[in-house]
């Protein structure tokens, strides 16, 4: 799970060993280690807040981690035991997190979390309802107006769109379905594209909110799982 804060320093997942969180920082020519999660932990999704927080989904130990501005020590922002294992994170303007929680060894009981910032500055989270059952959600994030959320599905090689209302998942569309090589992590842009990671084909799938596919972007690297925004201009 990558990700970029507000400097343009890239964090990732797993640096050299599992259960912890390499950075690049800008202009750097060489990865260093940022932080380790606690024994046992393994980060998958990184987002970061408006208030410079990184939550880390570890879908090992059932739990969001915070790691306040500055600092480098993870802290409990959310525990549950009913996580399957919560795998990619989407971050609202407010604050509130969307948690993709799949099961992977089923086609189906797939979850996604909502996780609001309480007084106390931990997390309160509950399973959100859906009038569709979901697949093994994977990908996941926001429309550039919040009111959206996509979630991808490993088992279907889907992407579907939910209206928003509270805990809520309202109103589900197909966006787009792949008949070939499975779907990963996703990001929207600023106008609403949808960037879907392709493993297996590496490339990532541009599509445009209407479902269409506008072009498939092959990598150099193989297995391609996530991507993120970030650069000097915090657009790259």
């Amino acid at each position: 799970g990558p990700a970029i804060d507000a400097s343009g320093n890239l964090y990732v997942v797993n640096f050299q060993q599992s259960g912890t969180i390499g950075k690049l920082a800008v202009g750097a020519a060489h990865s260093q280690l940022f932080t380790s999660l606690p024994a046992g932990s393994i980060g998958n999704g990184i987002r970061f807040d408006r208030q410079g927080r990184m939550f880390i989904a570890d879908f090992k130990k059932h739990n969001v981690w915070v790691i306040e501005r500055g600092e480098t020590t993870p802290h409990v922002y959310f525990h549950s035991d009913r996580f399957h294992q919560p795998n990619d994170l989407a971050i609202a303007a407010d604050g509130t997190l969307y948690a993709s929680d799949p099961r992977f060894a089923s086609p189906s009981g797939g979850q996604i979390w909502r996780i609001a910032r309480g007084a106390d500055g931990k997390g309160r989270g509950e399973v959100m309802s859906s009038t569709r059952r979901l697949g093994v959600t994977n990908g996941i994030d926001l429309s550039p107006d919040g009111a959206t959320l996509y979630v991808s599905e490993s088992n279907s090689k889907q992407v579907w769109a939910y209206r928003l209302d509270g805990s809520k998942l309202l109103d589900p569309r197909l966006v787009r379905g792949f008949p070939d090589f499975e779907v990963d992590g996703l990001r929207t842009d600023v106008d609403g594209r949808i960037y879907l990671a392709r493993p297996s084909a590496s490339k990532i799938a541009i599509i445009a909110a209407d479902g269409s596919l506008e072009r498939e972007v092959p990598l150099q690297g193989k297995e391609p799982t996530n991507l993120t925004f970030g650069g000097p201009d915090g657009k790259t």
